[in-house]
């Protein structure tokens, strides 16, 4: 056992004949989400209807916070929360009063990817979309592009079907930013993985992400931090962003908070934020940094692929490995075989000597955590 195993002692003695690869899609919990989830009941029960009170003053603040030293972001107060990353999208592109016109890749998570396709069918969006292939000049080929004129630039910092990370990231953000007013940085393949720093980009994107994956949260918590001064006003919006004039609002005007609460929504489940603040706090406590995640995840991958090599597989292998090195990648390692077929076919031998992956069309993910001890043994 790792020195870390002692944190997920439940999820991993329930799955004791596992080994779990599929930590970049469903990341087991700590123990401490377990007191952390009876603590929500608590406060909903001692609470009542001050309960929303009690969250928006103590619980969120804590939490952003929390989030703003991972970041290093400086304006906690500007972090909004969401179940899921694609209502806070939405709640940005509503923003917008004419079509819009976005840049943007062929390699984003389906929930953007389905509804921007649903938005270019209806005629309100018109996307350039540049493909990733060939990775090597990825980058260069999507900032000639963001010299165009866009509306809205959305683009993954780690890419959810390969695990390919953007070079030189603070970098490539800066030069977005020359070029285009509203950058919408999708970090959810990053946040508590890929060391990241908004300290010198925060100002001018917004950046979202969530407790799903490696925050090891579970689903139902995703945030998002928004540019300094935001004056957008989003069509999309709820209650939430005028709970702290609720009560004494008589004005028929629509006003928007001068913080991340301008793109909150409305009622939603806040066990997951008690959940991911827990695990933050143990975090800090115990100071396990996204650093120290980062560098024993890329122990494992390398041990992992030492596997590989020895056993020579003939689809397993390092020739159908995407990779540019580990300096620009996240916390899974994505195969790519001829066909969905032989994903399935390689997935269930896997299976049944019990090593959980995932997959994606015709690639196959193996994701890596703090639980892992780096040990692997793949006889198929």
């Amino acid at each position: 056992m790792n020195k870390y195993q002692k944190y997920f002692s439940k999820f991993l003695a329930a799955n004791a004949k596992s080994t779990h690869f599929a930590c970049h899609s469903h990341h087991y919990w700590p123990d401490c989400t377990y007191e952390a989830q009876k603590e929500y009941w608590n406060d909903s029960c001692k609470y009542v209807d001050d309960k929303w009170e009690h969250i928006f003053s103590k619980k969120i603040p804590k939490v952003q916070k929390l989030i703003s030293k991972v970041l290093d972001f400086d304006r906690p107060a500007d972090i909004t929360f969401a179940p899921n990353t694609h209502e806070l999208v939405y709640r940005i592109l509503s923003s917008f009063d004419k079509k819009i016109k976005i840049l943007t890749t062929d390699s984003e998570f389906y929930s953007f990817s389905r509804q921007l396709s649903r938005l270019i069918e209806a005629d309100l969006i018109e996307a350039t979309i540049v493909k990733i292939d060939p990775i090597e000049n990825f980058e260069e080929r999507f900032l000639a592009a963001s010299e165009e004129s866009h509306d809205l630039v959305f683009i993954s910092q780690v890419f959810f079907n390969s695990g390919i990370a953007l070079r030189n990231f603070t970098n490539f953000t800066k030069k977005l930013i020359a070029n285009s007013e509203h950058i919408l940085i999708d970090g959810y393949h990053a946040f508590m993985a890929v060391p990241t720093s908004l300290k010198e980009i925060g100002d001018k994107i917004f950046y979202i992400a969530g407790s799903y994956k490696y925050a090891a949260g579970g689903e139902g918590c995703c945030f998002m931090t928004i540019p300094k001064d935001c004056s957008l006003r989003p069509k999309n919006t709820g209650w939430f962003a005028d709970i702290s004039t609720l009560d004494n609002n008589s004005s028929e005007a629509i006003d928007y908070p001068n913080d991340g609460m301008r793109f909150a929504g409305s009622t939603m489940d806040f066990s997951a934020l008690y959940r991911l603040t827990s695990i933050l706090e143990l975090y800090e406590e115990e100071t396990i940094n996204v650093e120290v995640i980062h560098k024993h995840v890329q122990s494992c991958q390398k041990k992992f692929l030492d596997e590989i090599k020895r056993i020579q597989h003939p689809k397993l292998n390092i020739e159908n490995l995407i990779f540019r090195g580990f300096e620009n990648h996240g916390h899974f390692l994505t195969f790519e075989l001829k066909n969905s077929s032989e994903v399935s076919e390689v997935k269930e031998k896997l299976k049944k000597i019990g090593m959980v992956t995932d997959s994606r069309e015709n690639r196959l993910r193996f994701g890596f955590s703090i639980y892992h001890d780096g040990k692997y043994r793949i006889e198929i």
